[in-house]
């Protein structure tokens, strides 16, 4: 009976997130003010002066981006202090428990599916959407690709330095399983940037971004349930990565925002030539 209660926990946490995330998009939102025409990344001037900017704009994101890092970095740290001392308790009941509560049918479907958050599937992604979306993008088309090629290095590397700061041996069965966990983390950082890429050009909506932020949370749950099924990562080390990857995800989100600009509003989207052709017309009204 309780093997197959932990079963079920897997549908109905992603029930239950999605069924929420449907009735925060159904409240009706602020209206926000207008984009104009900068946020909408219209730009005038030649092509140099529009490829100066570009690499300003990149050279300020990388550097924000590191600031943001090392605030990561210090936070993570503060949670892996309480992570290391407290985690014991915490942890190894969980884990006791759960090699003696599993069913190898379900076993066997959680080792697939929490492939969706390694390394190379990550990374596989993340490249995949840089190329497709630089093409998509009507301006800016710098942007996804060097957030995403920064997202690999970043995270990479940070979580190098983390897990060299505490040394922290995963659970008996999976001993590289440490602190915290990557694959948890890398659902929020990879996935929630595509998704906020892609919300930024496509839609801009609230209640885009609302059902973008529940979909990743779903495939977040689902991650850290397979890891914790699995029994690849302590219970607190996949907490602390999901905490993690949500501070990355929101230093890009917040970087991104301030050096290009917020996303496209619906609705406010015109035209440089429609622009200025309108603003011809009232001039001659007024005259």
């Amino acid at each position: 009976m309780l093997k197959a209660l932990v079963v079920l926990l897997w549908p109905v946490g992603i029930a239950v997130i999605l069924a929420v995330t449907a009735l925060v998009a159904k409240r009706p939102g602020r209206s926000s003010p207008p984009a104009t025409a900068p946020m909408n990344g219209h730009h005038g001037g030649d092509l140099l002066v529009a490829v100066r900017a570009a690499r300003s704009s990149i050279i300020g994101m990388l550097l924000i981006l590191v600031v943001g890092a090392v605030a990561v970095y210090a936070l993570t740290l503060v949670l892996g202090v309480l992570v290391v001392h407290a985690g014991p308790h915490i942890d190894k009941p969980i884990y006791t428990w759960m090699i003696h509560h599993r069913v190898h049918f379900w076993k066997s479907a959680m080792d697939r599916l929490t492939k969706v958050g390694n390394t190379w599937t990550t990374w596989g992604a993340a490249v995949a959407a840089a190329v497709c979306l630089a093409a998509f993008y009507r301006s800016h088309k710098w942007l996804p690709p060097v957030a995403l090629g920064a997202a690999i290095f970043i995270d990479h590397y940070l979580t190098l330095a983390l897990r060299h700061t505490f040394h922290r041996i995963g659970p008996p069965g999976s001993p590289l399983g440490t602190f915290p966990s990557g694959g948890c983390e890398r659902i929020f950082v990879f996935y929630g940037l595509i998704a906020y890429l892609i919300w930024r050009e496509v839609s801009g909506s609230r209640r885009a971004a609302i059902w973008s932020a529940g979909v990743i949370a779903a495939l977040g749950f689902s991650e850290g349930y397979s890891r914790g099924y699995l029994t690849l990562h302590w219970f607190t080390d996949i907490i602390s990565g999901n905490i993690y990857g949500c501070l990355i995800l929101a230093v890009f989100i917040a970087t991104i925002r301030l050096v290009v600009g917020p996303g496209r509003r619906p609705g406010t989207e015109t035209a440089p030539g429609v622009s200025a052709e309108m603003s011809g017309q009232q001039a001659q009204t007024q005259q």
